[in-house]
């Protein structure tokens, strides 16, 4: 058998989720990177500059933040082609731009050069990211993309769901890493959090063994990213906006960022 080969994810999976909770090894640091698109969409409900989303970033990296996410959509809704523009030079951390790599978004990355550019299957007005990447279908498009990425020094990676071919065609168009899209995990987890992690490991196990680096995100919540966290191996880095930025109302953002990353130790 070659060496890292694994003869059955499923099972593998299973042995590992299994396993007594202190016997579980966390493989990596996993990072957090506060998505401040919702400091705009406040922002624009009111005009003018108030909450800045430059502040926010600036705030959060001091506070704690590994990075910082935004997610620029063609209607400008919340946030703003040109607040890319001027977070660039603020965002000391990990900068992470998000979208659907039409013209305009491309030429926005390729000029900026962020850390990492995620590439998320957005349809034009969508209210939010909803489905992850065909990998099979979309093969030819993404791995033009994501040569261009690459040619700009820019890390890739592909939101995502844990279907197994769509991870294994992933490697294909030559990401770097692909991000986990966790919306089923976080309505599953008050039922049932094992039944609703368990895809989730074995989709990081299978990412694993083709050899892409794993982020995630998508209604991650101080309700669920500890459990998530403790369990996902080789997780890089999670994204969280909504539930951050909502909680930062009740404790403040630095009291936030903090208990985020407190449950990712």
């Amino acid at each position: 058998m070659p060496i890292g080969e694994i003869p059955n994810i499923n099972l593998f999976a299973t042995l590992y989720f299994w396993r007594p909770k202190e016997s579980r090894t966390r493989m990596t640091t996993t990072k957090l990177s506060v998505n401040i698109n919702k400091i705009a969409t406040l922002r624009n409900s009111r005009g003018g500059t108030n909450p800045s989303v430059v502040e926010a970033a600036i705030k959060a990296q001091q506070f704690g933040a590994d990075g910082i996410t935004i997610h620029p959509r063609p209607d400008e809704r919340h946030i703003r082609y040109q607040d890319a523009v001027d977070l660039k030079p603020v965002v000391t951390t990990e900068f992470n731009i998000e979208g659907y790599p039409n013209e305009k978004f491309m030429q926005l990355v390729l000029d900026l050069k962020p850390s990492q550019v995620t590439l998320v299957p957005d349809p034009p007005g969508v209210l939010t990211s909803n489905a992850g990447w065909n990998t099979i279908r979309h093969q030819s498009l993404l791995q033009d993309i994501i040569g261009k990425l690459k040619h700009a020094g820019i890390r890739s990676s592909i939101f995502i769901e844990t279907d197994e071919k769509m991870i294994r065609a992933a490697k294909e168009t030559g990401t770097d890493r692909i991000e986990l899209y966790t919306e089923t995990y976080a309505v599953g987890f008050a039922s049932d959090k094992e039944a609703a992690i368990a895809p989730f490991v074995e989709a990081a196990l299978i990412a694993h063994e083709v050899g892409l680096g794993i982020n995630a995100g998508h209604d991650l919540s101080l309700e669920n990213l500890k459990y998530f966290a403790e369990n996902i191996p080789n997780l890089l880095e999670v994204s969280i906006g909504h539930a951050l930025i909502s909680d930062a109302i009740y404790f403040g953002l630095s009291n936030t960022v903090k208990m985020y990353k407190n449950c990712l130790r």
